[in-house]
């Protein structure tokens, strides 16, 4: 009876001397290799982890040819992957490499893929404990740090938003004769809610229009990127929503009892006591407060008409 492929064994050879190991076996050293963070100099380290020889490591799964080492061969692989995570945090994170510098930013994102590597089959993962680490370790993006960590929450958002799970939205068949007291609304899964310490949603807008941004930083990533030369913003408080409508990702500028509104909505209150959030801090007068709920109509026609309610699951 054949074997399987899985549980076959090969031969390879280490040292001048054939040593057996399995297919399974094989396969976990050389996604270990090539997973592992490359040198400040763009090669593979020369040590293993348990502190063997790179060399003779590479040399038990790797067979040389007549131009390469086992080595040299196992080295264009953990190029290449290492190459690519680079590539996508280039591609997901253009406004921090601009807030850092390149330097910064190198720095920045070797030390987080060498802290959480890939653990997704897709790569669109790769940067979702990003402010998790910046938050955690303010040194790395140390003087900008408050930029910094604003600018990577509102650019993880926009990877969010651009291919988010889309739930059903509202009509007003669901929410005809329902008592605002009871009913509970909730937002798009796509949607991020954000009080940001700077105004980076406009930013973000007028560095996408320097020309081939994404493009130079994709196809440069192991060489020198050139960072573009936009003023950074002065500091301002702003409420942003970032969303998806019509398969396009925005941004859109907040009002702050309408943030306060939105964010009652998500953490599961009822309409009722998500719409007296907005009474926060206005004055007790008859004209503003039937100013503030037309207002609050307004709000939810405009969050009706870009799909932003659902019902909270199991309603």
């Amino acid at each position: 009876m054949k074997q399987s492929a899985r549980k076959s064994r090969t031969a390879v050879h280490g040292r001048g001397m054939a040593k057996l190991i399995s297919f399974d076996e094989a396969e976990r050293l050389f996604a270990s290799a090539i997973m592992r963070p490359m040198t400040s100099g763009q090669r593979m380290q020369r040590k293993w982890i348990d502190g063997r020889s790179m060399r003779e490591v590479a040399a038990e799964f790797i067979k040389p040819n007549d131009r390469l080492t086992s080595y040299e061969r196992l080295e264009i692989y953990n190029k290449q992957y290492w190459f690519r995570l680079v590539d996508c945090m280039y591609e997901d994170f253009p406004g921090l490499l601009t807030v850092l510098g390149q330097k910064k930013f190198d720095a920045l994102i070797t030390e987080y893929l060498t802290r959480y590597p890939s653990s997704s089959f897709t790569l669109r993962n790769l940067g979702w404990r990003l402010v998790e680490f910046i938050e955690a370790e303010p040194e790395w993006t140390a003087p900008r740090q408050k930029m910094a960590l604003d600018m990577a929450r509102i650019e993880w958002a926009w990877v969010v938003a651009f291919d988010g799970e889309a739930k059903t939205p509202i009509t007003a068949d669901d929410v005809r004769s329902r008592d605002p007291e009871r009913l509970r609304l909730s937002l798009q899964p796509y949607i991020s809610l954000l009080e940001l310490d700077y105004p980076l949603d406009d930013f973000l807008i007028s560095l996408k229009k320097v020309e081939h941004l994404r493009t130079e930083a994709s196809a440069t990533c192991s060489h020198e990127v050139c960072v573009p030369k936009v003023p950074l913003p002065s500091p301002e408080h702003v409420y942003v929503a970032v969303h998806r409508f019509e398969n396009w990702v925005y941004y859109k500028r907040l009002e702050p009892e309408e943030f306060a509104v939105l964010k009652g909505l998500q953490s599961g209150l009822t309409v009722a006591e998500a719409c007296s959030l907005a009474l926060n801090g206005s004055p007790d007068e008859s004209e503003d407060l039937s100013d503030l709920a037309r207002k609050i109509s307004d709000w939810f026609a405009t969050w009706s008409e870009l799909g932003w309610l659902v019902l909270p699951d199991g309603s």
